[in-house]
């Protein structure tokens, strides 16, 4: 059931990443990964190690995504900062209403936490450079005149990220489209525009 060493190492991986997205952690089992990858149990452990240390590597792949994506769709030149702040939040409560599927974040975490020490690293460190992100985009919107300047930044960053988790926790949960987007509407208006 072994495959040759040159097989597409990145293909592999968004198959077991797609297990456990799908499935969780306990509820993938070593068979799940063999079927799905075509690869022997010699073969996977060469290459990804066991279990766990697969788990950490789609998790981090995928944290490492979630962070690029968010500092895409964020960070830019101070003037439109507001505007991208707004679509965001927007684009988070269009996603959640329409993805059911749920975040691989947002699972790993509920499933995980405080378990693997590894996997707590990379939690801490994504929750912290997505609200990182956030905060950049809030500090360039209040340096344009978008946002308030005596708002704390920090705050408002915060409360975004909280948001656009809540939002995707409760489109996992079957929330509509209509809810979701009244969440949306609420967290905007704590982004209070600077006065021209």
């Amino acid at each position: 059931m072994g495959r040759p060493a040159s097989f597409d190492h990145a293909e592999i991986l968004e198959t077991i990443q797609t297990l456990f997205w799908d499935k969780g952690y306990a509820a993938t089992s070593l068979d799940d990964i063999m079927a799905s990858t075509g690869l022997g149990k010699g073969s996977l452990y060469a290459a990804y190690g066991a279990k766990e240390d697969m788990y950490l590597l789609a998790f981090t792949d995928y944290c490492d995504w979630a962070v690029e994506n968010a500092k895409e769709r964020l960070l830019g030149d101070d003037e439109g900062a507001f505007a991208r702040l707004r679509k965001y939040v927007q684009t988070s409560a269009k996603g959640a209403a329409t993805s059911r599927r749920g975040c691989m974040l947002a699972k790993g975490t509920a499933e995980l936490r405080g378990r693997f020490p590894e996997v707590d690293k990379v939690i801490e460190k994504t929750f912290k450079a997505l609200e990182g992100a956030i905060l950049e985009c809030v500090c360039q919107a209040q340096r344009a005149g978008e946002i308030e300047p005596n708002r704390d930044p920090k705050m408002l960053a915060a409360t975004i990220l909280a948001a656009a988790r809540g939002m995707e926790a409760l489109g996992v949960a079957g929330a509509s489209s209509a809810s979701l987007s009244l969440v949306a509407q609420g967290v905007l208006s704590l982004l209070t525009p600077a006065r021209r």
